[in-house]
């Protein structure tokens, strides 16, 4: 378990997940030319306008398997 900091929208908060996900989400937003902030704040964003009900930890580790199936899905 790793924990970073990170700054959403001027704010910073920190972040607790596996290695893994740290490394799969610096892919995604590799892939997308983006920076890791951003990646993580438009997830945030994206988990409070559902009303909020999981914590960002859980939400960008959703979003990582959420990548990988459709990802799956495309090599099909």
């Amino acid at each position: 378990m790793r924990k970073r900091s990170v700054t959403i929208d001027g704010h910073r908060t920190s972040v607790s997940l596996e290695d893994a996900f740290w490394t799969e989400l610096a892919a995604l937003a590799h892939g997308r030319s983006q920076s890791l902030n951003a990646l993580i704040a438009e997830v945030d964003h994206a988990r409070a306008a559902g009303g909020g009900s999981t914590n960002l930890s859980s939400a960008l580790r959703l979003h990582v398997l959420e990548a990988l199936k459709r990802r799956r899905d495309e090599t099909r």
